[in-house]
């Protein structure tokens, strides 16, 4: 592996992604980056206007460093590194095209924070099954760090996951700035698997949040979610790791509280009567817990572990049960 990252090809157009290409811009003058976006009009946009038409909008790109481009092949061809930001329920229809090797010797730094749909894969196991990509070659990034945060320069943390230490320091000082800090966790698994199941409890937050359930509540709907998560990291995957670091416990805490969470909000909207399609029409960002609700309640249907705030969203988002009673009947499984 390259001691060193030069060409990096950043694939998303949201928030994330925006917010992730302004901390490599600050971290390191001494890279270039090649940013995909999906078509020509954004392309003339950012060019002329130097920001994201859509998405933090008050991010300026450094032209210096990036270059926006079309054509993802050509992108990933060209780089030392593929940041995927995009998000879960679209990284397969987006990259399914491209050729069989095109990731050989890449990095593979995913932003992604839900499982592929198709498959009920994590990001780091679909490249290893879909595209060979060795772990060794594989990170995620975690927060808790919200994009609009980024944007603001407000202090923040990410957690960096690999199996591979010699990557995980190699990542860090890319990821590093005045307003964000990084380090470095070799449970992968535990990250990827926390980031998503994150977003399915903001969701549920949001929902009691909407019927009228106060902080008091809400801190017992939490500390029963770190719990949840848990359990299920437990029940299908055993290693050393403690939930209460930033990584676990503090994105779920930003992502169930912030009023930033684009999660939080669809569930509020749930919450307040909002059918589920109403409330996706309404956003003009996807809600990643949406599709994990799905994917993890399948999931665990083959792991087992005792996770009844999941199950009450499933219940509420995909088989059009009464939030009210759902989650009325979810106090009494909480005391």
């Amino acid at each position: 592996m390259n001691t060193k990252i030069k060409n990096i090809c950043v694939i998303g157009n949201g928030s994330w992604a925006t917010a992730l290409i302004k901390i490599l811009c600050e971290s390191s003058k001494d890279i270039a980056i090649k940013w995909v976006l999906k078509n020509q009009d954004d392309i003339d946009f950012v060019k002329q206007h130097g920001h994201n038409p859509r998405y933090l909008t008050d991010v300026q790109i450094d032209f210096k460093t990036v270059e926006l481009v079309l054509n993802q092949e050509e992108g990933i061809i060209w780089s030392d590194m593929v940041l995927v930001a995009v998000p879960s329920a679209f990284v397969n229809g987006l990259l399914s095209k491209l050729p069989p090797t095109i990731f050989k010797n890449k990095i593979i730094l995913s932003a992604v924070k839900g499982v592929i749909p198709e498959t009920h894969q994590i990001i780091s196991h679909y490249f290893e099954s879909t595209w060979q990509v060795p772990s060794s070659h594989i990170a995620a990034v975690s927060g808790p760090c919200h994009a609009e945060e980024v944007a603001l320069e407000k202090l923040s943390y990410l957690t960096i996951a690999t199996s591979n230490n010699d990557l995980g320091e190699l990542l860090i000082p890319y990821l590093n700035c005045y307003y964000i800090l990084s380090k470095y966790t070799a449970d992968i698994y535990g990250i990827e698997y926390s980031s998503v199941l994150k977003n399915v409890y903001a969701i549920a937050g949001g929902i009691c949040h909407g019927l009228g359930y106060g902080d008091n509540f809400q801190a017992v709907l939490v500390s029963s979610a770190a719990r949840e998560i848990e359990r299920f990291l437990e029940a299908s995957h055993q290693t050393h790791r403690d939930v209460k670091e930033n990584a676990y416990l503090g994105d779920l805490l930003v992502t169930a509280y912030s009023q930033f969470s684009r999660n939080r909000t669809f569930g509020n909207m749930i919450g307040k009567g909002y059918t589920v399609k109403s409330a996706q029409m309404e956003m003009n960002m996807i809600a990643e817990g949406y599709y994990a609700t799905k994917t993890m309640h399948d999931i665990n249907e083959n792991v087992r572990a005792d996770m009844p705030i999941l199950n009450s969203v499933f219940e509420i988002i995909y088989n059009h049960q009464s939030a009210k009673k759902v989650m009325k009947e979810l106090t009494e499984k909480l005391i």
